[in-house]
Parts: C-alpha cells; structure tokens; sequence
C-alpha cells in the first residue's frame, strides 16, 4: 500500500500573547490635570515625570522638599502648582491621574480609595498593592519611548535594562521619530497610495537605522517622496523575499532578515524554521506551513511556487522562509525562476547556514592552514531518496578538504561505504550534529567509517548536519550536548 507523503500548505496560527504581568500602555496627559500627594524626594522625581509628559500637576503637601520645589520654579514642561495643604477628596475632580507618596500604609490605602472611588487611576511610590498602574524605567528618545516593567519585582533589574537599551538607541533616533510626527500629515498631501506611503515608511526606515545621527532635513522627505514616486506601478504590486532564517537560535538572524519578517503580509515557512525565529515576524502577518521535512510529508515545490506566485500577485509582501540559507540546498533556483516567469519582484536575504552555526558552536575552524584548505557543501541524498550518483567522490576523499553533508541521515551509511571505497580514510575525523545551534544540540563524533552507526544508536532529532574532515578532530567525546545559554 503506497504511503501518501504529500500535505498541502496549511495556515499556521499566530502564537497567542504570553500571560502580562502589566499591560503596557502611555498615557496622553498634555493639558490635563495630575494631582501628586506629598513632597518627598520621592514625590519630586514622579512630578517631574508627570510636567515632562505635558501635565499640570498640582501637588497637595504641607511640607515640600527643596527639589521639588525647584521644579516648580523650573518645569521641564507642565506647570507644577504646590498647594501648601494635604488632600482632600475634592481635588480628584478632573484628575486623569494621581500619584501618592505615604509612609504609612493607612494613608495610602485611605489615598488609593479616593481616587478608585471616581475612576481616577492612581500609583502609591513603592507601594504596589495600591497602585493601578506603575512607572517602570524609562528610556527617552521622545518621541520614541520605551518603557520597562518588572512588575514591581527587581527595579534594579530594570534600570541595568534600560542602561542596556539606551546604549543601543542612538540619540537621533529622537530627531527621526520627531520628523515623523511633522511628515504624516504632509505624506497625506502628496495623495499617495496607501502602498505607497507605506513604501515611504519604508524608505523612511532604512535611513533613520542607516543614519541615525544625522538630523532628517525637508530634502530627505522630498527624496523618499520622490524615490517612492519613481517606482511606479510597481509600489502596488506585490513581492516575494526568500529570507535565510539560520539553523535556528533567533540571535543570527541578520538585520534584513528581520526587517523582512517584520514587514511582510504572509510568511511561508518550513518546519525546520524555530519558533524562537517566528516571534520576530509581524504579529498580523498570515503565517503558512509549507512543509518541507526529509522523508516526511511534504508540500510539493509546485504547490508552494504556485500560492507563492498566487499570493503576490494579490498585492501581499510575501517572505519565504527557510532554515539556513535559502540559496544552498533550498531549492532557491526554483522559486526564483517561478517568480521571474509571473514578473514578481523577488529579493533574496542570505542567512547563517548550519555549517557556519555548527562550527562556531564547537569552535571549529572550517578552514585551517594545516588541516583544511578547502571547504565544500554536498547534499547526502538525491531526488529519488538514495546517494547522489553525480558526486565528486575524489573531492570527498581529499584529506585536506572539509566537506558537510546536509540531510545526511537515511543515505550515511551507503555515502561513506562509497567514499571509502574511493580512497575516504577510514579514521578520518567526523562528526553529526543535530539542531545546531539551539538549546536541545546534540553530536555524535566518531571516525567516519563508524559514524553512521554510531548515529543510528543516539536516534537524533533532525535536522542533523555531518561534517568530515581533520579539521573536526578537536570535538571530542562521543556524545555531547550544549546550551545556547552557556554559549
């Protein structure tokens, strides 16, 4: 009876949102009245955060502290009124928020029930079981602003992550996001299409990333504008981006790979893309399984090309994306003529390949001086399932040559009793590693005449990857298991 290893792309649902200790919101308060309880150091510090943020904040306490009373005479933008008296349940009319700074827990509680009790969201300073809402640590490049969260657990945690944070967001970025807010409404006028003024953002993008420290200017708004223009009808239409997701730990992921997930309409993925790889993709994004696993049930090459071609012809961004990278052993040529023979715009993003994640993992050196002067990539099966009949078995048997063999797995044993027989030594270093890279890798090491068996013993996940060659010899141990987080 004929086993039926066909399956048809099947739309994968979008991962659920992970349970939120906070949920994280930013709040519009220019104008708008804020009432601070008290005049501690404490309380100066959360005025300060308020009058930045546009409010007016009026702060009820009979005895303020030198600091906060320099803010008053000084705001950094919302006035900041001190009334020398403590509250009242009257000065909540109005409030869109209200901040109380109390020793003691009996003025907090009797403070947090005034305002609950006309819907005013309130924050009692380190007292979270009266608090609506919390502060976190802040990281300024208004109007870009990010804020961080531990839910009150480790404020010291959070503040290392902000430090962390605003060393990797230049300051221009404040000047980008600026420019922004100015050009939306002008990007309108210009009566773009939406695909188009999408595109702008787009272009917009690239060169506040590109430049971050120089000032956007009105001639780079006239430049985007322009280079949008002259693209034409092709702004409209739909692309396709075959992107190299790697072997799998989502921090090699390069920038435009990034990019091109975060900014497509539909993901064709395959089953040996990590999830971990996947939460980088744009949340809205349809994401579709196109399965293509070694000796298991498969989308055909047809089949994908077809609603590949399909979908951008419909107008949709489409990212296919593949383990590694697509242009070794993805079928890459295939797609690339599909889309070429329907006049689809087709880019390709390269990734890290196994071989690549592999061997920085282990600290091997593919290529060396004395060991290995040549690196070469063979595929371990062809398209009827057995050993490719077209390999170079004299390249494969050259002792100064590191060779990996992908999708190695079913045809080992018959590949290295045939390079062996043309002149393969027999004790030549190997090993086979399985989903390189991510914290469940596992290798088998062995000479390679006894590799095979040795991995059929140690049953691995795939996808496994096998690499011969002198230049492997410093792996030792037959099987070995290793974390991303100890890497």
């Amino acid at each position: 009876m004929a086993i039926d290893d066909r399956r048809t792309p099947s739309e994968a649902k979008s991962a659920r949102m992970d349970p939120l200790a906070r949920l994280p919101v930013f709040l519009s308060l220019d104008g708008k009245r804020a009432l601070l309880a008290g005049g501690s150091p404490a309380a100066a510090w959360k005025a300060e955060l308020l009058s930045a943020s546009g409010a007016r904040v009026e702060v009820y306490a009979t005895d303020v502290c030198d600091e906060l009373q320099r803010l008053a005479d000084d705001p950094p933008r919302g006035v900041i009124v001190i009334h020398g008296c403590t509250w009242s349940a009257e000065n909540f009319e109005d409030a869109a928020i209200a901040v109380g700074a109390f020793e003691d827990d009996e003025c907090a509680a009797e403070f947090a029930a005034a305002a609950r009790a006309v819907g005013v969201p309130v924050n009692v300073i380190d007292k979270p079981a009266f608090c609506d809402f919390s502060f976190g640590a802040i990281v300024n490049r208004s109007p870009l602003v990010i804020g961080i969260s531990t839910d009150g657990a480790a404020p010291v945690f959070a503040q290392a992550i902000r430090t962390k944070l605003e060393a990797l967001l230049p300051k221009g970025f404040a000047d980008w996001a600026a420019a922004a807010a100015r050009w939306r409404s002008a990007l309108k006028l210009t009566r773009l299409s939406f695909a188009a003024r999408r595109k702008f953002w787009q272009v917009f993008t690239a060169n506040a990333v590109a430049h971050p420290d120089r000032a956007p200017a009105q001639a780079d708004f006239d430049s985007f504008v322009a280079e949008v223009k002259g693209l034409g009808a092709s702004v409209e239409g739909g692309s396709v981006t075959l992107v190299g997701a790697g072997p799998g730990d989502p921090e090699l992921l390069t920038l435009r790979a990034v990019r091109a997930l975060q900014s497509a309409d539909v993901i064709l993925f395959d089953d040996l893309v990590s999830r971990e790889v996947m939460d980088f993709a744009r949340r809205e994004a349809r994401k579709m399984l196109v399965g293509k696993a070694g000796f298991g049930p498969s989308c055909t090459q047809d089949d994908i090309n077809s609603l590949m071609v399909g979908l951008a012809k419909q107008g949709k961004r489409v990212v296919r994306l593949k383990g590694g990278d697509p242009l070794i052993f993805g079928r890459a040529a295939e797609e690339i003529t599909a889309c070429g023979a329907a006049n689809i715009a087709i880019d390709v993003v390269p990734g890290i390949t196994s071989v690549q994640g592999a061997a920085a993992r282990l600290g091997i050196a593919l290529t060396d001086r004395k060991k290995a002067r040549r690196l070469q990539y063979v595929t371990g099966h062809a398209k009827n399932g057995g050993v490719p009949a077209d390999l170079d078995w004299k390249s494969l048997a050259d002792p100064s040559t590191t060779t990996a063999v992908f999708m190695p797995t079913r045809t080992l044993s018959a590949l290295v009793e045939k390079a062996v027989a043309e002149g393969l030594d027999r004790n030549t270093p190997a090993l086979a590693i399985s989903r390189a890279t991510r914290p469940d890798q596992a290798v088998v090491t062995a000479p390679i005449a006894e590799l095979a068996a040795r991995l059929a013993q140690a049953q691995l996940p795939g996808p496994v990857l096998v690499m011969i060659g002198n230049s492997v010899s410093s792996v030792a141990g037959t099987v070995t298991r290793r974390s991303n987080a100890t890497a």
